[in-house]
C-alpha cells in the first residue's frame, strides 16, 4: 500500500468535503471536527482536509504499509545526504503514525508514515487536532 498523500488546509471543512464527494465519488473515511480524510485506491491517494484560517497545501507524503519501510527511508533518505525529522509513535491527525519528514529546497514538506491505528475523537472544533504534522 503506497499511496501518494496530500494534505490541504481549507476555511470551510463542510464545503470542501461536499466538493471532493463529488470530485472524488467517494466519502471520507475519517470525518472529526475540523478534519477529513479520503482514502483511494484508485487513484492510490490519501487525502487529508484540515480546517484553518487559511488555504493552501499543508504538506505531502507517501504512505506506505509497514513501519520498516518508514525506517528504510529515513536510511535512505540520510546516506542521500537529506535532513530528516523522524517521529514515532505521534499522534497526528487522528492516527497513531511513525513517520520521516523532509523538505525540498522550496520549502515543501514531505513525508513518508505508516498509520498504525485511529485516535478517538476527542473535543471539537478544528483544535481538536492538535498534531504539528512535522512543523
Amino acid at each position: 500500500m503506497n499511496k501518494t498523500h496530500i494534505s490541504l488546509d481549507v476555511r470551510n471543512l463542510d464545503a470542501a468535503v461536499a466538493f471532493y464527494r463529488d470530485f472524488l465519488q467517494s466519502e471520507p473515511v475519517k470525518l472529526r471536527p475540523g478534519y477529513a480524510n479520503f482514502d483511494l485506491d484508485y487513484p492510490p491517494l490519501k487525502l487529508a482536509l484540515n480546517e484553518a484560517t487559511r488555504s493552501g497545501v499543508s504538506h505531502l507524503g507517501v504512505q506506505v504499509d509497514e513501519r520498516d519501510r518508514v525506517f528504510a527511508e529515513i536510511e535512505r533518505l540520510k546516506a542521500a545526504g537529506l535532513e530528516t525529522f523522524t517521529e514515532t509513535d505521534t499522534d497526528c491527525c487522528h492516527a497513531v503514525q511513525d513517520k520521516v519528514w523532509v523538505a525540498d529546497p522550496d520549502g515543501h514538506r514531505w513525508e513518508v508514515f505508516v498509520v498504525k491505528g485511529d485516535v478517538a475523537p476527542v473535543g471539537g472544533g478544528p483544535e481538536a487536532c492538535e498534531c504539528s504534522c512535522g512543523a
